[in-house]
């Protein structure tokens, strides 16, 4: 080949961005297709291309040169993916994974079929069917596609619960009692070998059902922090394709793991890696599209992140209090680069490492005091000087 690898990244977003900023260290080449012009990956990507990564002839247009395609987000045509295999081009993850996870019916029935723990669940097609499954209820009724950060998710005791624009078809899934929630950042190499990372406690924030922050290890016995990585490869052990795995899973009061849901892409969870580890769940991800070995998925020591959201309405991005942050030891800023800020939006994380968990704690209160995305146009709160 007289030229660099080229990988295709369907999506532009910040999981593109980051993935991009590792890939700048190889002579690799990123071609990026996504709908939004202004997207992160817009003004990083060696060729961006404006265009629906959901619609399958755009896709085969965008990846007619590309060596390697991969994704960035789910919602993106599977069919293409079938079609770019049958060409010989290697795609990450596998089109058939994609095709299960894109379905939480699947996804579920994938779970039970290899073994694996899940929650107690139903597939129904109607609202009204809700009330047919005491056994289920209280419980959560979930759309089975297009359901991202919370969203396609509802808490229900009855049909009554249900607003009139959630429409299915549905899972509906036994609520279960959570001790914590948990993330493991599986890695499977064309090789077939596998290794995870340590598990993270999840911390959400109740009003936007989003990650508020993570801790790296979760706080949890090491019996559980071994179960879970064992869980998590078992997950991607089953799918078998090259690539990584971002395993969400709940911790029970009485001690069961549960997997709640896979993403087959770079995920939130594990951005606290660009730091912590040796090799990042974006140099992993990497190494999986040139299929060269997996990095070594060891921490240096403790870790955080807390997800940056925006807040007080919509406009220009402005981050306040970078010197409150940049003045704690080891804190590392990311922000996305999205255009425009809104409330309950993701607009960036702040990564800390220490070698104490009361370190760890303190760094995190810094930052939720002082880090807070804003319009530019907010106004600045007025400073009284001492008399």
């Amino acid at each position: 080949m007289d030229r660099p690898l080229r990988i295709a990244l369907l999506g532009g977003g910040q999981l593109g961005r980051m993935f991009i900023e590792n890939a700048l260290r190889y002579d690799v080449e990123v071609h990026v297709l996504d709908p939004d012009a202004a997207c992160p990956c817009a003004w990083l990507a060696h060729r961006f291309v404006q265009g629906a990564f959901n619609d399958r002839d755009t896709v085969m247009r965008f990846a007619a040169d590309a060596d390697v395609i991969g994704i960035e987000i789910e919602h993106v045509s599977v069919e293409a993916l079938e079609l770019l295999e049958r060409q010989g081009k290697v795609v990450v993850p596998a089109a058939n994974t994609l095709r299960t996870i894109q379905d939480k019916g699947l996804q579920k029935e994938f779970y039970v079929k290899h073994g694996i723990p899940t929650p107690a669940y139903a597939r129904i097609e109607r609202a009204a069917q809700v009330d047919t499954f005491p056994q289920l209820l209280p419980g959560f009724l979930k759309t089975t596609t297009g359901g991202y950060d919370g969203k396609g998710v509802q808490p229900v005791t009855g049909t009554a619960d249900i607003p009139d624009d959630f429409n299915g078809p549905y899972i509906l899934e036994k609520q279960v009692a959570i001790a914590k929630e948990l993330a493991v950042i599986a890695v499977r190499g064309s090789d077939g070998r596998t290794a995870a990372y340590d598990p993270v406690e999840m911390v959400f924030n109740p009003e936007l059902n989003l990650v508020d922050h993570l801790l790296a290890p979760a706080r949890c016995e090491p019996e559980v922090i071994e179960e879970a990585k064992a869980l998590a490869m078992q997950v991607a052990g089953a799918f078998g394709g090259t690539g990584i795995y971002a395993v969400e899973m709940f911790l029970t009061t009485d001690g069961a793991l549960l997997v709640n849901e896979t993403a087959p892409r770079a995920h939130n969870s594990g951005h606290y890696t660009i730091e912590a580890c040796p090799s990042s769940q974006f140099d992993q991800l990497l190494r999986a599209y040139m299929q060269w070995p997996i990095g070594d998925v060891r921490m240096h020591g403790l870790a955080a992140m807390v997800n940056l959201v925006g807040e007080g309405g919509s406009g220009t991005p402005r981050l306040e209090g970078t010197d409150n942050i940049l003045g704690r030891p080891a804190t590392f800023i990311h922000l996305y680069g999205k255009a425009k800020t809104r409330t309950g939006r993701k607009m960036g994380h702040v990564t800390v490492i220490a070698s104490k968990e009361e370190e760890i704690d303190e760094s995190v209160a810094a930052i939720k005091a002082h880090g807070k995305v804003v319009p530019m146009n907010r106004m600045e709160p007025v400073k009284h000087q001492r008399q």
